[in-house]
């Protein structure tokens, strides 16, 4: 049985992680389940425990964009957008690295990142200091949890830990902007518009 921890004992869900185990955890949009990146049994078992299909890539969280340049190649325009969206709903595509595991993106050559604007999220990624594969904490195919309660119901058994913050908001997901194409492309609209993305750097082509 999965065990439920207040956000006191974050370190247990950090030294889950550490050591390889999935833990749950709210973000400001639903509840996340999430595994080590660059861990790929970790990732691996990330797939199994939400029954996902492999081909699915995972999207990756950091708590700073110092971290990106281990696991992905800056663009033009990344810094001007980092700077200016995150924290936030903003997920934006980058050339990966060697050093992030294939699993990850499902064999492609890019990856989706963000820097989540929930506090407990923060400081959990915070104090992992590493990239963190994160997706919905659900079943493949099942709503996405906003509680601890309801992540448990679908994922008790196939998690280290969840880290009950309370119901999560909810909304509408990330607005998704791709890099690495010629021009740029939002593959998602969101709550970021094109227009605040052009305002922070003009990017042709858009949207």
């Amino acid at each position: 049985m999965t065990s439920c921890i207040s956000p006191d004992d974050l370190h247990l869900a950090v030294q889950a992680l550490l050591g390889g185990r999935l833990v749950v955890f709210p973000t400001e949009t639903v509840y996340g389940v999430a595994a080590l990146a660059q861990n790929e049994a970790a990732v691996r078992s990330l797939y199994q425990a939400k029954s996902r299909p492999d081909h699915l890539a995972l999207p990756v969280m950091v708590a700073s964009s110092d971290l990106i340049p281990t696991i992905a190649r800056p663009r033009p325009g990344f810094w001007a957008l980092a700077e200016r969206f995150w924290p936030g709903p903003l997920t934006i595509i980058l050339p990966k690295t060697p050093a992030l595991p294939d699993i990850v993106t499902a064999g492609g050559d890019t990856v989706g990142l963000r820097i989540p604007d929930h506090p407990l999220a923060l400081e959990l990624l915070r104090l992992v200091a590493a990239p963190l594969a994160v997706t919905s904490a659900n079943r493949s195919g099942q709503p996405p949890a906003r509680s601890a309660t309801e992540a448990r119901t679908q994922l008790d058994g196939r998690v280290s830990l969840i880290v009950d913050g309370g119901p999560a908001p909810g909304g509408q997901p990330s607005t998704v902007i791709d890099l690495t194409t010629e021009p740029p492309r939002i593959l998602r609209p969101g709550p970021i518009t094109a227009a605040a993305i052009g305002d922070a750097f003009p990017l042709p082509g858009l949207p």
